[in-house]
Formats: C-alpha cells, sequence, structure tokens
C-alpha cells in the first residue's frame, strides 16, 4: 500500500499543477511564460509541480475578485452564438417590430377594403339593385 502511495502522491501533484497553470492568466505566470511552466511541470515529475507551486504563480489574490473564466469571459473577442451577442438580438427585436407593423398596415388595408366593399353593397340594396358578383 505505502508502495503505490508513493506513485499516487506525485501524480496527483503533477495533475494538480498541471491545472492550475492551465487554468492561470498569462499575466499571473511569474519568471518564465505559462507554456515553459506547462513542459517543466510535465517533464521534471516532482520537481516541476513543486516549483509552479512554489514560484510559478502569482498567489495574491486578483484585483476585483476575478477568476481565471471570468477573466477568459470577459476578455473573448468574439461571441460563441448568436444568442449571446446583444447586438444581434437586437437586431432581431427591431425587424420583428417593423416586420410586425408591416403585416399590421396590410391587414388594416385589407379590413379597410373589405368594409368599404360591404358598404357599397348594403347602399345597393338599399338602392334595389341586385348585388354584383366578386
Amino acid at each position: 500500500m505505502f508502495r503505490l502511495l508513493m506513485y499516487l502522491i506525485p501524480l496527483a501533484l503533477t495533475i494538480y499543477a498541471f491545472i492550475d497553470c492551465l487554468n492561470t492568466p498569462e499575466d499571473e505566470a511569474k519568471h518564465l511564460p505559462k507554456i515553459a511552466w506547462v513542459f517543466i511541470i510535465l517533464l521534471f515529475w516532482i520537481v516541476g509541480p513543486i516549483a509552479w507551486l512554489a514560484a510559478g504563480k502569482l498567489r495574491t489574490p486578483p484585483t476585483g475578485g476575478r477568476t481565471p473564466s471570468e477573466w477568459h469571459r470577459n476578455h473573448r473577442m468574439e461571441y460563441v452564438a448568436p444568442d449571446d451577442n446583444p447586438e444581434f438580438l437586437n437586431s432581431l427585436k427591431a425587424e420583428a417590430a417593423s416586420s410586425q407593423s408591416v403585416k399590421d398596415e396590410a391587414l388594416l388595408k385589407d379590413w379597410e377594403a373589405d368594409l368599404r366593399r360591404r358598404e357599397e353593397e348594403l347602399k345597393r340594396r338599399e338602392a334595389g339593385e341586385e348585388p354584383k358578383g366578386d
């Protein structure tokens, strides 16, 4: 059991340091670029993760309570999906509103034309004329 533990602890430490390094923003990696730290962690199995945890990362809390996922979310250049883009959603609302107003105007014109046709038909009936077929 102890022999297995001698392999599992360094493996767990390496995995933790590797994931921690990948989730760390580039501006918080100290002394070396982040990619160099990844190679050091993976190549030097016990020393690499300890070096990363001791000297590789800026350990002060980031300003504004920033987390790595929040940092990536705020620095995204393009939207992933159209429903994430507020400009696209606003354009859909404007298009729907203009489209709806065009439909409403066409419906109103149809109703007015129908109303005029019925009024003329009523006037003809009152005058004693035969109704015309459509």
